[in-house]
């Protein structure tokens, strides 16, 4: 007899709480540094800004995370600076808050303990974000800046070269623009939404979203709408606040999911969506419906895309194929690799800042995997391969629902950000007894 709907969800939900029970017994083995922290709301995006702190004499150092919210139905939406303390190295734990978590009393933290693996209680506290606080003094993420938003944010993203500028994609079309500093830390209670440049040009809600790396001011977004749109908002100022897109691009035949532009050739980008398609475009060319390339990339949707940091051919997608391919743009008629490891869609892609040979993937199967290049075809005992292919050197298991997008960390490698569905946000550091025994970068003869 066939289970209802009702019973399998709840078989699901046994399966997943069980899985996070013995992620989070095995985590000390698994991670030098986990935190997890439950957001008042879930965020759709999570963003490092580029700066640290690190205050004299403490034992930790200072960031920043750009998150936003997702509520249900009428409640406010914000996009949010949050302040995480991360430890350095190994800090030694505080007995009575190992005590407090122990004995189930209730916690006078809001806020949840970073924890080394070394140490000999280490311990994930869970907190809970109360509502209309900030987080106490003992909270490890903090939000520091809420700024009111229309409707969910869908992704943010800050301009390299003035990371006070943030953009975001709204559930409407249009693309706002924030200057950080113009906004007050805690949000208007009138709940307008006052955005310092409107970028209108989509017709439909988009969520990729990728700005120059080196040319300040110029932006690329993709839209359900089919279009792509290149932005320039280097001509604005308090009076002209409503810009539209310096050129549009009509290759995709259906929704584009992700656009990104090459981190060392500055006039190409890349785009995928939903017709499966890669195209790789040259703003030097004058057609803006004919891409420099196209590929048929993956067998169903394509989500999303990275160019690699350190080199200039290398560039990955990921798709709900549940694969993510390796790409070479001096020859696209077939992926250089197939990264297969998911159950489910891959969301979200990200190459390792201080390691070209290292790519996160991200996936509605609640997992984020860690891909070491370096590794593809090593020789594997049959018990190793029941684990995956050589070349997946970590599964982060730590969250019960789809990871909706993660970020490295450019001041502390292998330092991670990711966030669920489930309001839970973590910020973890894998083991370095994983990832150090005789690791090297890629060179360029082996990809050839």
């Amino acid at each position: 007899q066939g289970l209802s709907e009702q019973d399998n969800q709840v078989m699901d939900e046994k399966i997943i709480n069980e899985e996070y029970k013995v992620w989070k017994k095995n985590s000390p083995f698994l991670y030098d540094t986990v935190i997890a922290h439950a957001l008042e709301w879930p965020t759709l995006t999570a963003q490092w800004l580029p700066d640290v702190e690190r205050p004299a004499g403490k034992n930790h150092s200072l960031h920043r995370l750009l998150i936003g919210t997702h509520t249900s139905g009428s409640e406010q939406n914000y996009l949010q600076i949050a302040q995480v303390q991360l430890p350095n190295g190994t800090e030694a734990p505080d007995r009575a808050k190992f005590d407090e978590e122990r004995g189930g009393k209730k916690h006078s933290m809001s806020g949840l303990l970073g924890l080394a693996r070394n140490h000999p209680d280490f311990a994930i506290a869970l907190s809970t974000a109360e509502a209309g606080r900030y987080g106490g003094s003992d909270c490890k993420i903090n939000v520091i800046q809420k700024i009111n938003h229309d409707g969910e944010v869908n992704r943010a993203r800050y301009m390299p070269s003035n990371p006070n500028l943030i953009a975001t994609r709204t559930v409407m079309g249009p693309v706002y623009v924030f200057d950080r500093t113009r906004h007050t830390s805690a949000p208007n209670p009138d709940g307008v939404c006052n955005p310092d440049i409107k970028l209108e040009g989509h017709t439909k809600e988009g969520y990729g979203m990728s700005w120059h790396s080196s040319q300040a001011g110029r932006l690329i977004t993709g839209s359900e709408d089919t279009t792509i749109c290149e932005w320039d908002i280097t001509g604005t100022n308090r009076e002209k606040r409503t810009l539209a897109p310096s050129r549009t691009y009509t290759g995709h035949t259906a929704c584009v999911e992700d656009v990104a532009w090459s981190e060392l050739c500055e006039t190409i980008f890349a785009s995928v969506g939903d017709d499966k398609k890669l195209l790789i475009w040259d703003t030097r060319q004058p057609s803006s419906n004919l891409p420099a390339a196209s590929v048929e990339a993956h067998t169903e949707d394509v989500n999303c895309v990275a160019f690699n940091l350190k080199n200039e051919h290398l560039l990955a997608t990921g798709s709900a194929d549940k694969t993510v391919a390796l790409w070479d743009l001096r020859n696209l008629k077939r992926s250089l690799h197939v990264f297969d490891a998911h159950q489910e869609a891959v969301l979200q892609l990200a190459w390792a800042p201080f390691d070209s040979s290292i790519l996160a993937s991200s996936s509605a199967d609640r997992r984020l995997n860690v891909w070491d290049l370096t590794r593809i075809g090593e020789e594997q005992t049959p018990e190793d391969a029941d684990d995956g292919p050589p070349e997946l050197l970590f599964i982060h298991g730590g969250h019960t629902n789809n990871v909706a997008d993660f970020d490295w960390n450019r001041n502390e490698p292998w330092v991670m950000c990711s966030v669920a569905e489930d309001n839970i946000c973590q910020v973890w550091q894998m083991a370095s007894t994983i990832h150090t025994p005789n690791h090297r970068e890629l060179t360029d003869s082996e990809i050839e």
